[in-house]
């Protein structure tokens, strides 16, 4: 797997989760990857161990992605550790289900800080950082931004605009060779599926339900993110992608 050899690419909120797998997934496929993570230091260390125990490149630096200030540092730091990147994974992500009396303006600004604007800030850096030669943009979105369900109205409205942002600068940016792209997957077996119950004999009865059979795993994600950044996606912009094994 050589797919991405001589790219630097940032993924944002990489400590765990699909950013982690997307990351590892990256380094495999020959890139040097920034793992980007908020808080969690200790994760994205690991993160990057793994990596390197494999023979490939990484480092962790810690950028909230909602403050201009952090991603100016972050894409500096990455310049600083690899040289420009040309690839870049809007990975970072919060949520909170509850009901629509739940909702308060604290938590409406929390979920659209990171998921929206920390979106819109990473590519506004990452439009200087990529220069003549352009670059691959994948935003994370999910299957709840097109059928929402009860309990995510915040949430998925964040999402419906991360689907919104991939589409208008995939035409913004197509003349600077930069390619934007989203993935949305379905239900996948994360660390914050599990926060929410989601795991073990629960997971494996949910998944049954499901057209394939089974819930997705970080890597069915990744392998779709490997392909997004490299050259073999090179006619592709504008696109969400379902990754969801037939959910809906």
């Amino acid at each position: 797997m050589n797919e991405l050899k001589g790219k630097v690419a940032i993924v944002t909120g990489a400590s765990k989760g699909i950013g982690a797998a997307i990351a590892r997934q990256f380094a495999r496929a020959g890139a040097a990857v920034v793992v980007n993570y908020a808080s969690s230091k200790e994760d994205a260390d690991k993160v990057v161990a793994d990596i390197l125990r494999e023979g490939g490149e990484a480092v962790a630096i810690q950028a909230d992605v909602s403050k201009s200030a952090d991603v100016k540092r972050l894409f500096a730091e990455t310049k600083a550790a690899f040289g420009a990147p040309s690839i870049l994974v809007n990975n970072a992500g919060v949520y909170r289900f509850g009901a629509l009396e739940e909702v308060t303006e604290a938590e409406f600004h929390r979920q659209f800080d990171t998921n929206v604007l920390g979106t819109i800030l990473t590519m506004q850096e990452a439009v200087g950082a990529f220069g003549d030669g352009g670059g691959s943009v994948i935003n994370l979105s999910t299957i709840s931004s097109a059928n929402p369900v009860p309990n995510s109205v915040v949430y998925s409205a964040s999402k419906s605009a991360v689907d919104t942002i991939t589409r208008a600068l995939a035409d913004e940016l197509a003349g600077r060779k930069i390619r934007v792209n989203a993935i949305a997957p379905g239900m996948t077996e994360t660390e914050g599926l599990a926060v929410v119950g989601v795991e073990g004999e629960t997971a494996r009865n949910i998944g049954a339900t499901l057209p394939m059979g089974r819930l997705g795993q970080p890597d069915d994600i990744a392998r779709v993110a490997v392909f997004l950044a490299s050259d073999q996606s090179g006619w592709l912009t504008g696109e969400r992608i379902t990754a969801s094994g037939g959910q809906r």
